[in-house]
């Protein structure tokens, strides 16, 4: 191999470990507005110095993270989150947000570099304005409209006035002379961050706490945070429940279980009384065979009627055997609902939760009539022979 060709594979050699080298340093690169979450590694007297995950320093005004009182408000090994502004001599400046102090025109490039990386900017909702809110943000003056300030209508909108909040800048033009705010768009990113972290944690099956956040006739709507899902009716007790509000209230919380998980049309089924014990399983012992119970008629139908025996078991009486052996065409004409009833307990099928029943009146008739036959016969069994037929027996007891 000669000299020139062997200096020229050294070149080619040199070239590719620079090029990967700067591409490996480019791999963390983070643009403006880019969201990180840091750790808090030393507090100094103005600037708090963060560890980003990346090769440089990253750096945050103390001021940012003050409360009221002057006080800090993290320590060392804390997590912050905040977005990338700039970087300077491989010093990484962030922020947690936007719109401070400080004159009108200072201002106004904030709120430009905030508009065009993205990040968040601090307000005061001074006034109710036609349409919206008037909002002063670093030392100028913007619009929220009445749809954006929340994710739901806000119906005492003056409880927002003098309230600092959090927005991101959708408008700005003219020189920052036109503004338009939104804090529904944070509140919704964090609600898809949110849900994103569920899509991973939660299953079917899982028991999970929540907010009831409406009702409805066909069941309650339940926040568990980024999510809401339905409590159909059917699911709210093992009683029979008419309308969820017998049995649940708007801000009420409750725990369920996940029953069902559809995050391609965004639907989530919960269920109250999977949370609750089953009275199934105790009905065999409770209500034996043969045994005589009161309950309640809780609904009539063509073929017969529920008669309640406790809270969420119901048993059913065959019309064919409620008409004390007349031929009856509905229910209603031997009960009504709402009636104490006693009733005889024919069988009991735990498995598929039915209870087979009959009017305690017809069924003690029924016994009556038939130990009556059972002493007849057991006389005539043990009469003498050689006293006649059965029909001089008959006959002789008439006489009697």
């Amino acid at each position: 191999m000669d000299n020139d060709h062997r200096e020229e594979m050294e070149t080619e050699e040199e070239s590719f470990a620079d090029l990967f080298e700067r591409s490996q340093k480019d791999a963390g690169r983070l643009e403006p507005g880019a969201k990180v979450e840091a750790t808090v590694l030393q507090i100094a007297k103005d600037w708090i110095f963060l560890d980003t995950g990346r090769k440089g320093e990253g750096v945050l005004d103390i001021k940012e993270l003050l409360d009221a009182d002057g006080n800090l408000s993290v320590k060392v090994g804390d997590k912050v989150t905040a977005w990338f502004v700039s970087s300077r001599n491989n010093e990484m400046r962030f922020t947690t947000k936007l719109g401070g102090g400080g004159s009108h025109s200072a201002g106004n490039a904030q709120l430009g570099e905030a508009y065009a990386a993205g990040i968040p900017v601090q307000g005061v909702v001074e006034k109710e304005v036609k349409g919206g809110f008037e909002v002063k943000v670093a030392g100028s003056r913007a619009f929220c409209p009445f749809s954006q300030i929340a994710l739901r209508r806000v119906e005492d909108t003056a409880a927002l006035l003098g309230k600092q909040m959090s927005f991101k800048i959708t408008e700005y033009s003219e020189k920052g002379r036109n503004i338009v705010l939104s804090h529904r768009a944070l509140l919704e990113e964090e609600l898809q961050q949110q849900k994103d972290a569920l899509k991973e944690t939660l299953n079917v099956g899982d028991r999970v706490k929540g907010t009831v956040t409406s009702l409805r006739d066909f069941g309650a709507f339940v926040s568990i945070g980024a999510v809401e899902g339905l409590l159909p009716v059917s699911e709210v007790a093992w009683a029979r429940v008419n309308h969820v509000s017998e049995v649940l209230s708007v801000g009420q919380e409750v725990e369920v279980v996940v029953k069902g998980i559809d995050w391609e049309k965004n639907r989530i089924s919960f269920s109250l009384k999977d949370t609750l014990a089953d009275p199934w399983e105790e009905a065999a012992s409770a209500f034996p065979e043969g045994s005589y119970q009161n309950g309640k008629v809780a609904r009539l139908t063509p073929f017969g009627a529920f008669v309640t025996l406790a809270s969420g078991v119901d048993g059913l009486i065959h019309i064919s055997k409620l008409g004390a052996g007349k031929r009856i065409q509905h229910p209603k004409e031997v009960l009504s609902e709402g009636q104490e009833v006693e009733v005889k307990v024919e069988s009991v099928d735990r498995e598929a939760k039915k209870i087979s029943l009959a009017l305690a009146s017809v069924s003690r008739a029924a016994e009556e009539q038939a130990q009556s036959m059972d002493a007849y016969k057991k006389t005539v069994a043990e009469a003498p022979k050689g006293m006649g037929t059965l029909g001089d027996l008959l006959k002789a007891k008439l006489k009697g």
